[in-house]
């Protein structure tokens, strides 16, 4: 399992194109780490790889996430 640093700052308010939990989650918890792998999300979030595609994949869409090599990163 990957380590990452938590920010320690209040976050952002959630954007408001997220409308599921999934979503909302897995937004959130990209935003606190800065970016991570689907393994590491599948493995913290205890989500099935296909449902995390499936945000990841409209969250990409909405222009809120970017996919760098193997990782997701949020955008601003």
């Amino acid at each position: 399992m990957m380590e990452h640093q938590l920010a320690t700052d209040q976050f952002d308010q959630l954007p408001t194109e997220l409308s599921s939990p999934q979503a909302k989650l897995v937004y959130l918890y990209l935003d606190a780490t800065g970016g991570t792998t689907v393994a590491d999300l599948k493995e913290t979030l205890s989500m099935q790889k296909i449902a995390i595609l499936s945000v990841l994949s409209s969250l990409s869409k909405q222009d809120l996430v970017a996919k760098d090599g193997e990782t997701y990163v949020p955008l601003d």
